[in-house]
């Protein structure tokens, strides 16, 4: 068949991939010049099942409510006059519950699981080189409440097969004996030694070179204006350079999905949630982090990226501007130095803002649409890299009528 992606991140490029390892003619169209620009450009470089939890969790909404009246940046809050804001706040409210968070991390878990194979067996067939690090993640917390959640999560991960382990401060610095000057100040850690980090950019930009040399094409600078309905299918893409006949049509558009798919008539409940992160040179790596990594009560997470030090923080409800004032990096930075001061060169930090699509409970959708040829593979969240490799199996499996590897139950489209 003749495939159109739209959309050249991790997960449309991962896409690509795999559709034309199963033998369709792919076409692939990016608004900005180059893939991987957006959200898949600047993120922890985390692939971690043990970090596959919903956010829409039993103390979101303290977390959201602190945000707004007390600056706490855990999961926060910004009202925006924009109705589809406070309706996705309200799904994402819904979701907060016991039974919600759970069915929900559990789904997610599980395509995190199966991605990460997936993203062994990518890596096996095309040799891509994304200064992989396959050392494990530590998950670190600093009060006893945060660190009995964390045997909480680790009965999760259990219940899919994924192994882990409780750590106590001593065990901490054990794997990273560069936290032995936080040893006081911790709690203990979970430890997911099948949990990895890379450079999602640099691996994305490595994948269209491969699917370049199996025949993909991808058009770059190119946007889409709509998608042109005929009955129950998509009969063509229109664009800002024409009109674009395919066999079927992929969406995966992060952000901006729902605004597309909306002239169809068709819903998404997808709104960005806001990230931040740093990326700073590395002046002595003995001194910075053996495994990447998430301090939990402040929800940072940095990993060794080749010779640069990435931290990454911030979940921040807030509008679709990725705009910055230099302000709203000042935590981070200090935590940062805190974690790795003598590591890193902090002295002309590379900021980046970016814009997570984030489903309300934390699942992506990956089905096809009400329209026969109109497939969806977008709503990833801030698991995008750890879930595209599987997210792009899945999607090939379906396109192809074939029975995917997992269950697909909590990903499919609901309207």
């Amino acid at each position: 068949m003749k495939i159109i992606i739209l959309g050249a991140g991790v997960i449309g490029v991962a896409s690509a991939y795999q559709l034309a390892k199963d033998g369709h003619e792919v076409t692939v169209i990016e608004k900005a010049e180059e893939a991987a620009g957006f959200t898949s450009f600047g993120n922890a470089g985390l692939v971690t099942c043990g970090h596959s939890h919903s956010w829409a969790s039993p103390d979101a909404p303290g977390q959201m409510l602190r945000s707004f009246l007390r600056n706490d940046r855990k999961i926060g809050f910004q009202p925006q006059l924009s109705p589809s804001q406070w309706l996705w706040a309200l799904k994402f409210l819904r979701q907060c519950t016991p039974e919600n968070s759970r069915k929900n991390s559990l789904n997610m878990q599980r395509l995190a699981q199966y991605s990460t194979e997936m993203l062994q067996e990518v890596v096996g067939e095309t040799g891509v080189e994304y200064d992989r690090r396959q050392k494990g993640l530590i998950y670190f917390y600093r009060t006893q409440k945060s660190l009995d959640a964390a045997a909480h999560q680790a009965d999760l991960l259990a219940e899919d097969g994924i192994a882990s382990e409780i750590l106590d401060r001593d065990g901490v610095v054990a794997r990273e004996p560069n936290f032995a000057h936080l040893k006081d100040k911790l709690t203990g850690a979970l430890y997911v030694p099948s949990d990895e980090s890379g450079d999602s950019n640099l691996f994305t930009l490595a994948l269209v070179r491969k699917c370049e040399q199996m025949g993909v094409t991808f058009r770059y600078g190119e946007n889409v204006v709509s998608l042109e309905g005929n009955g129950d299918e998509i009969a063509a893409v229109l664009t800002d350079r024409g009109r674009e006949e395919a066999d079927a049509y992929v969406v995966c558009l992060g952000i901006y999905s729902p605004h597309l798919i909306r002239q169809l008539g068709l819903k998404l409940p997808i709104y960005p949630v806001r990230g931040y992160s740093i990326t700073l040179p590395m002046t002595d790596s003995s001194k910075g982090p053996h495994q990447a990594g998430v301090d939990e009560d402040n929800l940072l997470a940095y990993s060794a990226l080749g010779n640069r030090l990435r931290i990454t923080s911030t979940a921040e409800i807030a509008g679709y501007s990725n705009a910055y004032e230099g302000k709203e990096f000042l935590g981070m930075i200090d935590e940062g130095k805190t974690l790795f001061g003598e590591a890193a060169d902090f002295s002309d930090p590379k900021l980046w803002v970016g814009l997570r699509p984030m489903m309300p409970g934390g699942v992506p959708v990956i089905d096809r649409s009400p329209y026969s040829n109109l497939w969806l593979n977008t709503g990833h969240g801030h698991l995008g890299w750890t879930m595209s490799n599987g997210s792009a199996r899945i999607l090939a499996d379906l396109v192809g009528q074939r029975q995917p590897q997992i269950d697909t139950k909590g990903m499919r489209y609901d309207g």
